[in-house]
C-alpha cells in the first residue's frame, strides 16, 4: 500500500494532499513547485505573481525533491505569492478550471524540466524577465496553471490559487496512521539471529530467506556475497497488529466522535449535506441556493456515501479473487522452475547416453544438440522467470491498491471519500481488467517436446535433430460451453495449454442414449460440434480424442448431457408447402390457397411420449382441417393422410375421422370452432397416436403399431388459422411412467 500514499512528484508521503480536477493526488507544497504561468499574450508574468522578496538562490522548495534547483524555488514563491494575493485583483479568473493535453498548454517553451525521485517530469515556473515588475496594471492578462505529474494534464487556477483544490482529508489520515503503524512495527521486529537478550531490532528482512537480521548480524551471517549475492534486502514489514500495518488500525472517528465536520470550502459556516451528480462533489445547502449547483442534480451525501462504497467494496471482491489466483499462480510457477531444472538434467543424461553410442562420428553432432537442449532449457527458465517477475510487480501493485481501498472504506467521512470514490473505483476496475484471460496460465512447460532416434544409418548422422513421435495429449472438454438444447447436443473441447505436439483432427463418439456402445459422430479439426435429432428425454454420454500422423491418442473424460423433457419446437418454414403463411416467431400457421396444404414441425420422434396442441385461432365456412403426425417426405399439397406418409385426424364443426393411406376410419361426433384446443398424443412407448379436442379424448386410439421417426404435422386452407404450444406435460390421465435408459 506504500506505493499508493506516495507523491508522484517528491516520492515521499503526501503531505497535505490536494486533489486535482483529474483525481490524482499532489502534496500541497510539490504543487507550489510544479505551478506553471501560463501567458496570454505576449507580456510575461504580471506583478501579482512574482515573488515580493528576493528568495534565496540555493533554497528549494519543501517537498520538491532532489532534483529541485532554484527555479523550483522561484515558482514556489511566485505561487505562494499568487495565493496570498488571491483577493486583491484576481477576479477574472474566477471558476476558471480547464483540463487539456500537454501539448495544448504550451510547455514546450518552458526549460527546464525537473525530475523527482519518481522519474516523473516537473515543469517549473520560469523567472520573469528584468523589468517585469514595473509592468502597468494594465498589462496583458496571464493564467496560472497547474500539470498533473501522471497523467500530464493541465488545470488553470483560479483567483483562489491552489486553495481552489480540495484537501485529500481521508488520504491525510491514512498516511497519518500509516506512518504511526510503520513506527510502531520498525520498534517491534526484532532480530532472529541475535545471541543478546534481549535481542536487537531488526534492520533488514531477506526476502529469501525469510529471516529479519539486525545490522551486525547481517554483516556476519548474511554478506552481500558468494550465494547470498542476489539475495533481497528490504526493510522490516509493518507489525500486522499495528495501525495501518495490515490490521484493524482502529479506523476514524465517525462524525460524533469528536472529528470536526467539514465545512464547504465556499461557504465556511456550512457542513456538506448534500452531492452533486453533475459536478461530483459535496456541497451544502447554501451551494444550492446561491451557487452554480442551483440548477444540477444533486442526492443525499449518505445515500451517495453508501452507493459509492458498495461499488468499491464489490470492484474489490474482483480484485481480491484475482489476486488469490495470482499467489496461487506464483506457486505454480516456482513449481515450474524446479520441473524444467529436473527435465532438462534427464533430457541432457539421456542425449549424452545416446551420443557416446555413436562413437567419433556422433561427437561433434553430440555438442550441438547439448547446446539445443540447454538454450531450450535457459529460454524457458527466462519465460518463467520474466512471467513471475512480472506477475509479481502486478499482484504487489493490486494488493497495495487493495490495502489502500480498505483503508478508504473504513473512515467514516462521506464527503472526503466522495472526493476521490469515483477515480478509485476506476482504478480498482482497471486493477481487475489486466488480469485477462491467459495471464495466469504459463508461458512454457516444463516438458522437453524433444526425442533422439539414434537408430539411423552413420552416414544421415550430420542430418542427427530432434524429432516429434508422440501421440496427442488427452483433450480437455469445456464444460461450461456443453450444453443441450431440445433434442440437440453441443459439446466443445480444447487442447491443454502448451501443448507442442501436432494435431490433425478430432474424434467425437457418442452413445446410444441407452448406455449402450459408443459410435464416431464427428471428425474433423473443428473443437465445437452439435448433434441434432437425438431422442428426448434421454441421457448420452461423449468423450473425444484427437489424432496425428503418429496414432490416436487417449480419450477425454466422459461427459454426461440430458436432452428435455418435453418438445420445443414450432412449424418449419423450410419444408413446409410455399402457400403455408407461418408468423408469430413461426408458432402461428394459416395459408393462402383455399386448397389443403400441409406444414411439419421441427422436432422429430423416434422414442418417449410426446404431448402438443393446436389453438384454433379462426375457423371460416366449416373447412376440414387436418392435425396428426407424418414423415419427412409427406406429400404437402393435398390434405394430411392422404398418403401412407401420414396419420391424422381431420375434423370440421361437427365431426372427426381418422385417415391414413386415405382411409377413413371412426367417425367421431363433436368437431371444432373458434377458440378450440386440439391435442395430440404420440405414445411411441405403446406405439399409439391419441388425439383430444378441448381436453377430452376425442374417439379411440387412433392408429397403433406405429415405428419410426415422426414430425409433427398439419394440413389445412386459408380458412383456418392455429397456433401452436408445446412444451407441455402428458395429460395425467394418459402419462405413462419413464422407462429407465438401460
Amino acid at each position: 500500500m506504500e506505493e499508493e500514499l506516495k507523491c508522484p512528484v517528491c516520492g515521499s508521503l503526501f503531505r497535505e494532499p490536494i486533489i486535482l480536477p483529474c483525481s490524482h493526488n499532489v502534496c500541497l507544497p510539490c504543487a507550489r513547485t510544479i505551478a506553471v504561468q501560463t501567458p496570454e499574450s505576449e507580456q510575461h508574468l504580471p506583478p501579482l505573481l512574482h515573488s515580493r522578496g528576493p528568495a534565496p538562490p540555493a533554497a528549494a522548495a519543501p517537498g520538491a525533491g532532489p532534483g529541485a534547483g532554484p527555479g523550483a524555488a522561484a515558482g514556489s514563491a511566485a505561487c505562494l505569492d499568487s495565493e496570498s494575493a488571491a483577493g486583491g485583483g484576481g477576479g477574472d479568473h474566477a471558476d476558471k478550471l480547464s483540463l487539456h493535453s500537454e501539448t495544448d498548454s504550451g510547455y514546450g517553451s518552458y526549460t527546464p524540466s525537473l525530475k523527482s525521485p519518481n522519474g516523473v517530469r516537473v515543469l517549473p515556473l520560469v523567472p520573469a524577465p528584468p523589468g517585469a515588475a514595473a509592468a502597468p496594471r494594465g498589462a496583458g492578462p496571464a493564467s496560472s496553471s497547474l500539470t498533473c505529474p501522471q497523467c500530464h494534464r493541465s488545470a488553470s487556477l483560479d483567483q483562489r490559487g491552489l486553495r481552489g483544490f480540495q484537501r485529500n482529508r481521508l488520504l491525510e489520515a491514512i498516511v497519518q496512521r500509516y506512518q504511526q503503524g510503520r513506527a510502531a512495527a520498525a520498534a517491534a521486529a526484532k532480530c532472529q539471529l541475535c545471541d543478546r537478550s534481549p535481542p536487537e531490532p531488526a534492520a533488514v528482512l531477506c526476502e529469501q530467506c525469510e529471516v529479519l537480521y539486525c545490522a551486525a548480524c547481517q554483516l556476519r551471517c548474511h554478506p552481500a556475497r558468494g550465494p547470498f549475492a542476489k539475495h533481497r534486502l528490504v526493510p522490516p514489514p509493518a507489525h500486522p497488529g499495528a495501525p495501518g500495518g495490515g490490521g484493524d488500525g482502529g479506523g476514524g472517528k465517525g462524525a460524533g466522535g469528536g472529528r470536526k465536520l467539514p465545512t464547504c470550502a465556499e461557504h465556511d459556516l456550512e457542513n456538506y449535506s448534500m452531492y452533486c451528480v453533475s459536478c461530483r462533489s459535496p456541497v451544502c445547502y447554501q451551494c444550492l441556493e446561491e451557487g452554480k449547483h442551483s440548477k444540477h442534480d444533486v442526492k443525499a451525501l449518505g445515500a451517495m456515501w453508501k452507493q459509492h462504497k458498495a461499488q468499491l467494496s464489490q470492484a474489490l471482491n474482483g480484485v481480491s479473487d484475482k489476486a488469490k489466483e495470482a499467489k496461487e499462480f506464483l506457486v505454480q510457477l516456482k513449481n515450474l522452475l524446479q520441473q524444467i531444472q529436473e527435465n532438462g538434467l534427464d533430457y541432457e543424461a539421456c542425449l549424452v547416453a545416446q551420443c557416446d553410442a555413436l562413437v567419433d562420428a556422433l561427437t561433434r553432432q553430440k555438442a550441438k544438440l547439448l547446446t539445443k537442449v540447454t538454450k531450450e532449457r535457459e529460454h524457458k527458465l527466462k519465460v518463467v522467470w520474466d512471467q513471475i517477475n512480472h506477475c509479481t510487480l502486478k499482484l504487489r501493485q493490486s494488493t497495495g491498491l487493495m490495502e489502500y481501498c480498505l483503508e478508504v472504506i473504513k473512515e467514516n467521512d462521506p464527503s472526503g471519500f466522495l472526493q476521490i470514490s469515483d477515480a478509485l473505483i476506476k482504478r480498482v476496475q482497471v486493477s481487475q481488467e489486466q488480469w485477462v484471460k491467459g495471464a495466469l496460465e504459463p508461458k512454457v512447460s516444463a516438458e522437453f517436446d524433444l526425442t533422439l532416434d539414434s537408430e539411423p544409418l552413420l552416414q544421415s548422422i550430420h542430418q542427427l535433430d530432434f524429432i516429434q513421435m508422440k501421440l496427442p495429449p488427452v483433450p480437455l472438454l469445456q464444460l461450461e460451453k456443453c450444453c443441450t438444447r431440445n433434442n440437440s447436443v453441443t459439446l466443445a473441447w480444447r487442447m491443454p495449454p502448451l501443448t507442442h505436439n501436432p494435431v490433425d483432427g478430432y474424434i467425437l463418439e457418442l452413445d446410444d442414449g441407452d448406455g449402450g456402445q459408443f459410435r464416431e459422430v464427428y471428425v474433423g479439426k473443428e473443437t465445437l460440434c452439435t448433434i441434432d435429432g437425438l431422442h428426448f428425454n434421454s441421457t448420452y454420454n461423449a468423450r473425444v480424442k484427437a489424432f496425428n500422423s503418429s496414432g490416436v491418442g487417449p480419450y477425454s473424460k466422459t461427459v454426461i448431457l440430458q436432452t428435455s423433457d418435453v418438445a420445443w419446437f414450432t412449424f418449419d418454414p423450410s419444408s413446409a408447402h410455399r402457400d403455408i403463411v407461418l408468423s408469430n416467431d413461426n408458432q402461428t400457421a394459416t395459408c393462402n390457397s383455399y386448397d389443403d396444404r400441409v406444414v411439419l414441425g421441427t422436432a422429430a420422434f423416434s422414442k418417449g411420449v410426446h404431448y402438443w396442441e393446436l389453438h384454433v385461432d379462426r375457423y371460416d365456412n366449416h373447412p376440414d382441417p387436418a392435425f396428426g403426425i407424418a414423415r419427412i417426405n409427406v406429400v404437402k399439397d393435398m390434405m394430411l393422410g392422404k398418403d401412407d406418409k401420414a396419420w391424422a385426424m381431420y375434423v370440421d364443426n361437427n365431426r372427426s375421422w381418422f385417415m391414413h393411406c386415405n382411409s377413413h376410419t371412426n367417425r367421431t361426433e363433436g368437431g371444432v370452432s373458434k377458440g378450440a384446443t386440439v391435442g395430440v398424443l404420440l405414445d411411441l412407448n405403446k406405439h399409439n397416436l391419441t388425439f383430444y379436442i378441448n381436453g377430452q379424448q376425442q374417439g379411440p386410439p387412433a392408429f397403433e403399431n406405429i415405428e419410426g421417426v415422426f414430425m409433427p404435422a398439419l394440413s389445412l386452407n386459408r380458412n383456418v388459422q392455429v397456433t401452436l404450444h408445446t412444451g407441455l406435460e402428458v395429460p395425467q390421465s394418459v402419462k405413462q411412467p419413464k422407462l429407465p435408459n438401460n
